[in-house]
Formats: C-alpha cells, sequence, structure tokens
C-alpha cells in the first residue's frame, strides 16, 4: 500500500507501520517488526519489513531512474540537494524526536547528527560542477583521446543505527551527486529516522526511483543482503558497519566481482605526551571515549600517556568524565542490551587478570538492561580481551608508556585503524607521531571522534578502504572511460 502526502511533521505515517521508500512512494508491507526504545525497554511502533521482493521492486525502480537521473544536469541536482539541506534543517524537531527514542542519543549528539549532514549536503551540492574528466596526449599521429568520469549505475548502501542522519544520507549522498541511483538499506533499530530521511529528499525533489529506503526484519537480513547483491544492476556496494558484517559483505560482493566502500569498526588510541596541557587532554579524551556513551566508530578505545604524567592526568581525566556523564545523572543508553553485556563481560575480564578500575563501578546494576555507566579501567595487559576488542561502549583503558616509540607500537597493535590522537605542545613531535600511526586519519591536540565535510574519511586495514566526504566521496562513485579518436 502507498501513500503520498504532506510531510512537514511526519503525521502522514505516524499511525500505522513505518513504510519503506521505493520508486518515489510509501510502501508498506505485510510483514513488519516492532521498534523497541533502548530508553524505556518499550515498544515505539512497528515497521515494514523488506523481503526479497521488495528488494526487486526497488532494484528495478532504481534502474529505471538511472535511464534519465545519468544525465540530469549538475545545477538541476544541486537545487535539490540544497533544498534537502534546509528541509532537514526546518525538520530538525522530527529528526531529534525520532533519533532519541529509537537510539537513545542526546541532544548534543542529534544536533551534532543533523547540523553536520546539512553542512555536508551542502558542500557537495557546490561540488557537483567540478566533476570534470581529462583531454590526455595519445601516442599515435592523428589520434587523440577523452578521459570520461561517468556514474556507475545503481549503488547498494547500506548504513547503521549510531549516527543515523549523518551516517545514512552519507551513504546515499555522493552516489546520488554523482549521478547513480540508490537502493539504501538502514538498521532495523531506526527505521522512521531512515524513512524521515526518504522524506526529505523526496519532498526537495528528488525524482521517483533515485532513492530508494529498505529495512526489514533481522532474520531475513542474509535473504534481502543477498538479494541485492547478487542483482546485475547493482554496480557497487557501500557499508557502514562493524568489521565483522562488513567482512560477509565484502566476501560476497567479491564473489559478485562488485567493488565496495568500507567504513568499518575501530580501536582509537589517544597518546598523550608529557608536555601535553593535561586539562584539555583529559576533557578531549573523555569526550571521545564516552560521546554517545562510545557508540561511535571512531571512539577513543586507548588512552596512552607518558608515565611521568599519568597520575595528574588520571585525576583530570576523572575530573573531565564528570563534564560529559554527571555521576548523579542517568546511566547512558545503548541502543542494544548485547553491547551492555559485552563491556560488562570485557571489563570482567580485564579486572580479573589484574585491571584496576580507576573510574566507576564494574558490577554496578542499573534499573535497564539498556544502561551502563563510564568505566575507564587500568593496567590494562595484552592477555585481557579488552586490549584487542572493540567495546563500542562506555568504556576506556588508561595505559602508562616509557616513550613515543611506545605508544605508537602499542596504538598500532591493532587489526583497526579508522581515527587517532595525539596531545603535545609540539607540533612538529605530533605530525612525527600521527605519521608513523597507522590510521585513516590522527588529530592532534583534539578528540578522535572528528568527521567533517571537507576532509576524507575512512580507514586502514581492518577499519575498512575508500573514502567518504568532499571531492573523495563523489569519486568513489564514479567511473573512469576512456575514448580514443582518428583526427
Amino acid at each position: 500500500m502507498a501513500t503520498n502526502g504532506d510531510h512537514s511533521n511526519g503525521s502522514a505515517t505516524l499511525s500505522g507501520p513505518v513504510p519503506l521508500w521505493i520508486d518515489g512512494k510509501e510502501v508498506t508491507t505485510e510483514t513488519t517488526f516492532d521498534v523497541i526504545s533502548p530508553s524505556t525497554s518499550e515498544k515505539l511502533w512497528s515497521a515494514s519489513g523488506a523481503t526479497p521482493k521488495e528488494a526487486h521492486q526497488a532494484i528495478s525502480a532504481a534502474a529505471t531512474a538511472f535511464k534519465t537521473w545519468r544525465h540530469t544536469k549538475p545545477a538541476a541536482i544541486r537545487t535539490i540537494l540544497l533544498k534537502a539541506a534546509d528541509i532537514l534543517e526546518k525538520r530538525q524537531g522530527e529528526a531529534a524526536e525520532f533519533m532519541k527514542k529509537e537510539t537513545g542519543a542526546l541532544d548534543g549528539f542529534v544536533g551534532f547528527n543533523v547540523h553536520g549532514t546539512a553542512e555536508n549536503i551542502r558542500d557537495v551540492a557546490g561540488r557537483i560542477s567540478g566533476i570534470y574528466g581529462q583531454i590526455p596526449s595519445v601516442q599515435g599521429d592523428g589520434q587523440a583521446a577523452f578521459i570520461f568520469k561517468e556514474p556507475y549505475g545503481v549503488i547498494f548502501a547500506i548504513a547503521p543505527w549510531n549516527a543515523p542522519v549523518i551516517l545514512g544520507v552519507r551513504s546515499f549522498l555522493y552516489a546520488i551527486a554523482a549521478g547513480n541511483t540508490v537502493v539504501f538499506k538502514g538498521s532495523e533499530l531506526s527505521p522512521r529516522l531512515f524513512w524521515f530521511l526518504g522524506s526529505i529528499f523526496h519532498e526537495a525533489g528528488l525524482p521517483a526511483g533515485v532513492l530508494n529506503v529498505l529495512y526489514h526484519r533481522p532474520q531475513d537480513a542474509a535473504e534481502v543482503t543477498n538479494t541485492l547483491i547478487e542483482a546485475p544492476e547493482v554496480r557497487k556496494v557501500n557499508f557502514t558497519g562493524s568489521t565483522a558484517v562488513g567482512s560477509i559483505i565484502a566476501s560476497k560482493a567479491g564473489k559478485e566481482l562488485k567493488p565496495v566502500l568500507m567504513e568499518l569498526g575501530g580501536k582509537a588510541s589517544a597518546i598523550v605526551c608529557e608536555d601535553a596541557e593535561i586539562e584539555n587532554a583529559a576533557f578531549q579524551c573523555a569526550l571521545g571515549s564516552f560521546l554517545h556513551a562510545g557508540q561511535i566508530c571512531m571512539a577513543t578505545e586507548r588512552i596512552l600517556v607518558h608515565h611521568s604524567i599519568i597520575d595528574k592526568f588520571g585525576e583530570a581525566l576523572k575530573g573531565a568524565v564528570e563534564k560529559v556523564y554527571a555521576k548523579e545523572g542517568e546511566a547512558p543508553v545503548l541502543v542494544a542490551r548485547a553491547t551492555v553485556e559485552k563491556n560488562q563481560k570485557l571489563l570482567k575480564d580485564a579486572v580479573d587478570k589484574g585491571a584496576k578500575v580507576m573510574y566507576g563501578d564494574v558490577g554496578a546494576k542499573e534499573d535497564s538492561a539498556y544502561r551502563i555507566r563510564p568505566v575507564i579501567i587500568q593496567d590494562v595487559k595484552k592477555e585481557m580481551d579488552i586490549f584487542y576488542t572493540e567495546s563500542f561502549g562506555p568504556s576506556v583503558s588508561l595505559i602508562s608508556v616509557q616513550s613515543d616509540e611506545e605508544a605508537i607500537e602499542i596504538a598500532n597493535d591493532t587489526d583497526y585503524g579508522l581515527s587517532g590522537a595525539v596531545f603535545t605542545e609540539s607540533l612538529g613531535r605530533g605530525l612525527k607521531i600521527a605519521r608513523a600511526v597507522e590510521s585513516g586519519a590522527v588529530h592532534i591536540n583534539s578528540m578522535t571522534v572528528h568527521d567533517e565535510a571537507g576532509l576524507p574519511h575512512g580507514g586502514v586495514k581492518k577499519s575498512g578502504w575508500g573514502r567518504f566526504n568532499a571531492e573523495w566521496g563523489l569519486d568513489e562513485f564514479l567511473r573512469i572511460k576512456t575514448v580514443t579518436y582518428m583526427m
């Protein structure tokens, strides 16, 4: 069933299951699933669940739309994108409501999502007319050549729940701006927020079929995902999420000989040198560790501090945590109970093997299975599970180091490489350390969580490959064609 109407306040679909977006229409399905609030543990609403049938419909719509969208002029695309950014800001109240209810996010993180996404959209809108090819010299007399940049076609995009506005829009923004069409699959944990994104872009004038939005029941994940990857019309896949699931997606795409763009997990280290400004370093490390309850792929997981200042830094760090989550306030909300249990297990294992609790209570019990308070542990060793495992929660390890070289060695002793930080008053020293750390980004004197419109974003090693944002993001969704001709 499809419904059309005024989406200015989202009221058109709040009364029934959250619909999908297929070929410019809101589609409800017989298959539905419940969405549970991590803050209250109560049902929020039900959502339509895509099956292979809806997946094929979305692919067909995207393939048909590509025939005309690929020829749309940059000025027309720019107009739609700029309007979408304006609508997002106008309807930010909806984004805040849905994001808080579905993911437990706090106001500050919601604002970061909305305003950061609007900036991304406007940034890309201004870059579209700068896509150009080349006219190279060729060897043969009487011959010349053109190098064209062309869109791939239908892109299959997958985004998670943890920063749903930024990561959701990012998964399809660059593809659409470059002339591709998209089948976007969002996490089942935040379907109304992803419906909202589809609503914004359709309200902005995006033609039917250019963006199709799906979500599904957890038990249908493999069948729906494989259907989309296997479809011959789908020419490229991009995925943001866990390394474990990314490996499965990349393996399937590889079997189908389709390129992929991956932004996966992280185990970011913040290196604090003995000349660092301690108060700033402590606050940035606390923020990087506990923002959004640590449910960010760039979150600080290890803080590597020079032994000569570790006691002073430790006291400053404990004070800084209070500025992020006050002790007397409610415990942070995690979107999944399994993540709470994972953090509790990692912390218990570390303590059982000799780690010391510097801040928090490993055995604390909250009134909700979705909540856990920040914990800082010290004297963490390699034999402890938390040393290598991404916690994706409000847990961080404080580790003493003797030198920059030891800090770099520990920072690189991980399968991941998404983000990092260095704190020092010497720019030269900071740059030397940053160059030595194996990571997609390193931030000097600021936290590991950093993503903005004009900077490439992506990882190395098992944190993925390829880059989102700015011209790098556009280039990911453009392929090169060589055309030669005789004069």
